[in-house]
């Protein structure tokens, strides 16, 4: 049997490959379908579509949604927590990129 380039179990590995039915993905978020969809209207997630059009999410997203999900339910206002989860996100990955730049920068020794 040739070797594959992609092992079958590769895309269960996958955080973004979009494995969860939009019921499903609501139902392990304790939600509804209808807060899925308005998390994509407010762009915070962006579901795939199946070859049948039905969305489809990642393990990263369900992440993302169930963070957005911690702030409605603590009285947040949808629109809001969608951006405070995207702010979350851009401050996370400026640091993760200042945290790269100075660990990429050599200390010159002083002149003497």
């Amino acid at each position: 049997m040739p070797a594959s380039s992609t092992r079958p179990t590769s895309k269960l590995d996958d955080d973004d490959y979009p494995a969860y039915t939009m019921g499903r993905a609501a139902e392990m978020l304790g939600t509804s379908p209808a807060f899925l969809r308005a998390l994509g209207e407010n762009r915070l997630i962006t579901p795939l579509r199946s070859d049948g059009g039905h969305r489809r999410y990642s393990r990263y997203q369900l992440r993302i949604a169930a963070r957005a999900r911690e702030l409605v339910d603590q009285g947040t206002k949808i629109e809001d927590a969608c951006r405070i989860v995207i702010l979350e996100d851009q401050l996370e990955e400026a640091q993760r990129i200042n945290e790269e730049l100075r660990a990429d920068r050599t200390p010159v020794p002083p002149s003497t």
